[in-house]
């Protein structure tokens, strides 16, 4: 490890993830060596109109690129890799994964066009890479999907560990236990800050091993009549594993629909993470072939998300698949906060077209647990890392409090626990850590091809015009006097029914001819007090008639 340099100092920043779920992004920076961890997506919120996904601000990493030397991804879910294609046409740095994180993220870059110019190297958990002054070394953790691992980064200020998404399973799936020993050895090592998990931190007592959920599953088909569709994260592998060993009992055959659930089972069966019997999937249009009971439609949707196979399914608007009354519908997930309206919706639309539906708190515990650690967890990775200064990551502000209390209730000190945003830094000098200055963070918005080009200005727009409509005003006035010519015209759009509302328009009409007369008399010939006196004054009119506050749009032409 090189020697330690008296002027430079550690930073350690989320430029995504604290304060939200999705999108993460952490950086660890010393001296002239900054090292990335995760690159993630989440999905637009409710008032984000027409957003279709919301990646980290990378303005610091653009500005600093000379000094960024890798991206390490901890595991395969979109909101640590879903960044990836964004980030990587700005910053070309090498990403640095395990097998299917790695299968996964070459995937999404070929989509995007940037396989060929992006260096990727493969990790595993006994990995070792040296990145200027910062060395990384990675551990073992439980998550709902697999390969999963936790960073651990060597800096001469100290150790630094991020533990990535994890549980504690003691049971897993796939048998890729959570390396104990090596975590508790870096604890012993000493370590200067631990960035941990705050996803359960609410949720008192152990999350319950995924392995629980094959014989649940394995009773539901054995008692199904007809055929059973599950709807799941495409990403949990482990899942999906057991739906498979549960058809496998059962004597059924699968159907997978959905796109990311195809993209994902034939990446994870290609590089050995799902075992497949031969002749166990089947191709959609066989699906009508086979008998009822002999079914298992394997599909994305678990978040009622409006274009997935089961929402479609739902509607009664997917291609290859209906829904008939008797069939079982599993949702084997929790709703992501937010999303329960649309999954509620998606449930009503099931129920009417006579299926029996699995989901919801009652049967989740059966059918679905959660890929993230709860208290007692989070408190046991806190006692084998026992770190000294301790900042809970992954989670909306109350669950990085709760984490923080956690960790007082083992022992860390108060003001040794920082809870930041994102853009918040934490500086460390001798040793010694505190709030520094803020980079810039904050949301990008991505609207089709469109990276960044909506800001809150256009999202204001849309709102406004989703909720009020429009009225575009066209007026044509002479050059040589600054007389009306033609118009003015009221076009409406979204705001009143024109044929019922013509009396308000003419009204509108009259207002709209007043103003410019009187603007004209007074000598104003400026467009803009021109455009703004038409604004104010059908404004204040139509607000008045309506109590509505519709866009308006003045088009003055001279001719």
């Amino acid at each position: 490890m090189s020697k330690k340099n008296s002027q430079d100092k550690l930073l350690i920043f989320a430029l995504g993830g604290v304060g939200e779920i999705g999108k993460n992004m952490y950086v660890v920076q010393y001296g002239n060596d900054i090292v990335v961890v995760d690159a993630g997506l989440k999905f637009p919120e409710e008032d984000m109109l027409g957003i279709d996904i919301v990646i980290p601000d990378i303005t610091y990493l653009t500005e600093n690129k000379d000094k960024v030397r890798a991206i390490l991804i901890t595991h395969g879910h979109e909101d640590h890799i879903g960044g990836l294609p964004y980030v990587l046409k700005h910053l070309n740095v090498p990403v640095y994964a395990t097998k299917l994180t790695l299968g996964l993220i070459e995937g999404k870059l070929k989509e995007a066009g940037l396989l060929g110019e992006t260096k990727r190297i493969l990790i595993n958990a006994d990995s070792e890479i040296q990145l200027g002054t910062i060395k990384a070394s990675f551990f073992k953790t439980n998550h709902s999907i697999p390969d999963s691992v936790g960073v651990c980064l060597d800096t001469p200020e100290g150790t630094i560990v991020h533990t990535g998404d994890f549980k504690f399973d003691h049971t897993p799936v796939n048998n890729q236990y959570a390396d104990l020993q090596r975590i508790a050895d870096i604890g012993r090592r000493g370590v200067l800050a631990l960035l941990s998990d705050s996803t359960n931190a609410e949720r008192p007592g152990f999350t319950p091993s995924e392995s629980m959920i094959g014989p649940s599953l394995e009773d539901i088909f054995r008692k199904a009549t007809q055929r059973v569709v599950i709807a799941t994260f495409a990403s949990n592998v482990h899942r999906i594993q057991q739906v498979i060993n549960a058809a496998m009992a059962t004597k059924r055959k699968i159907v997978v629909v959905g796109r990311s659930m195809v993209n994902v089972v034939s990446i994870a069966s290609e590089l050995g993470y799902l075992t497949i019997p031969e002749g166990m999937l089947i191709e959609p249009e066989e699906i009508n072939k086979m008998a009822a009971d002999r079914v298992v439609v394997l599909s994305t949707g678990s978040q009622g998300e409006p274009m997935s196979a089961l929402t479609r399914m739902a509607r009664s608007t997917h291609r290859k698949v209906d829904i008939l009354p008797g069939d079982t519908v599993i949702i084997a997930a929790t709703p992501i906060p937010g999303n329960e309206r649309y999954v509620g919706r998606t449930v009503d639309e099931l129920f009417r077209l006579g299926a029996n539906v699995i989901y919801g708190p009652g049967s989740v515990s059966g059918v679905h647990v959660s890929g993230h650690g709860s208290q007692e967890e989070l408190k046991l990775m806190l006692n084998l890392i026992r770190p000294k200064y301790f900042i809970p990551i992954h989670g909306e502000y109350r669950m990085l409090r709760q984490h923080s209390l956690l960790a007082e209730a083992v022992g860390i000190e108060r003001e040794n626990i920082f809870v930041i945003d994102n853009g918040d830094t934490i500086d460390v000098q001798g040793g010694v850590a505190r709030k520094g200055s803020k980079v810039p963070a904050g949301n990008v918005l991505i609207d089709g091809l469109g990276v960044g080009d909506v800001g809150n200005i256009v999202l204001r727009d849309r709102k406004l015009l989703s909720q009020d409509g429009i009225l575009v005003v066209v007026v044509t006035l002479s050059k040589q006097d600054g007389t009306i010519l033609s118009g003015p015209d009221i076009i409406s759009r979204g705001f009143v029914y024109v044929r019922e509302s013509e009396g308000l328009l003419e009204e509108a009409n009259r207002i709209v001819t007043s103003t410019l007369h009187k603007l004209m008399n007074d000598k104003v010939n400026e467009w803009a007090s021109l455009k703004t006196n038409v604004k104010d004054a059908l404004g204040r009119f139509l607000y008045e008639q309506t109590r509505r506050r519709p866009m308006i749009l003045p088009i003055i032409m001279e001719v």
